[in-house]
């Protein structure tokens, strides 16, 4: 198994960003401080885009950088890209803001 790179920024992120075009089947480390892990690949994921480095669940915030950057859309596994077909963003959801006015 060939071993990919990724970087994480914040111990708190649940994906990691590929510094490369990474394949399926790769092991790709990714750490700061003393966080660590060892992620075996689900799919191949381009340059720049994102995996899973934690299981996240449908609804459950999904961080990059230390920041909630979205929400997934359905159960994301460990290893698994993380990209539109699994995540809705929560910025810019006008969408949202409308739903949540009706509510009020």
């Amino acid at each position: 198994m060939a071993i990919g790179r990724a970087i994480m920024v914040d111990e708190s992120d649940n994906v990691a960003t590929a510094l490369t075009d990474l394949k399926k089947d790769a092991v790709v480390e990714a750490g700061i401080g003393q966080t660590s892990y060892k992620i075996k690949l689900r799919s191949d994921i381009t340059f720049g885009h994102k995996f899973a480095l934690k299981r996240i669940l449908k609804g459950e915030h999904v961080i990059k950088y230390g920041e909630v950057i979205g929400r997934a859309s359905k159960d994301i596994e460990v290893g698994d890209h993380v990209h539109v077909h699994n995540t809705e963003s929560l910025r810019a959801r006008g969408d949202l803001k409308n739903r949540n006015a009706c509510s009020e």
